[in-house]
Formats: C-alpha cells, structure tokens, sequence
C-alpha cells in the first residue's frame, strides 16, 4: 500500500462503509432480485425540462455527487451477474 492510499484511507470518513460494500457477496436470489429493483440502472434525476416544445434547461446527472455511487453500481452489477449466471434468469427487464 503506497504512502498516499494510506492518507487517503485516514481521511475518507466513507473509507468503512465503502470497504463493506464491496465486500458483500451476492449469494441469494431474493436479495439479488432487491438490488435490482431499488438501485436505478440510469440517474433518475438527469432531465430536460421542455416547456411548450422548447427545451428551458437541462438537469445533469447529480448521482455522481453520491460518494458511494461507485460501490452501489457495483454491487447492482453483481446482483445482475449473480441472477445471469448463477440462477439463470433474464435480466433484461432490469436494464
């Protein structure tokens, strides 16, 4: 472990929570199917608002500002591998 990634551990107060999520292993379907249906597989948030057939504006992403957006996607990630691969099921209704 270099010297900055042990700095960097020392100051991330998300550093445990982030170690937790990826640590977990997805090895029931019911929980699998969970992940799936709670976790969005695009930002919800991202949008035009269009206001008589003219865009006003444009909402961006804001799910990136999540600072555990990386370890969610991921676990959502392994959720869908595990229901592919291991029980056998479509996904495609949650893509």
């Amino acid at each position: 472990m270099t010297a900055f990634t042990q700095i960097c551990q020392k100051h991330d107060l998300l550093y445990p929570v982030r170690q937790w999520l990826e640590s977990i292993d997805i090895h029931n379907p019911t929980l699998a199917h969970f992940l799936c249906k709670i976790v969005p597989s695009q930002c919800p948030f991202e949008r035009d608002v269009v206001l008589f057939g003219r865009k006003l504006f444009h909402i961006p992403p804001m799910c990136k500002l999540n600072p555990l957006y990386e370890q969610v996607v991921t676990l959502r990630f392994k959720a869908l591998c595990y229901l592919a691969d291991e029980c056998g099921e479509d996904v495609t209704a949650y893509c």
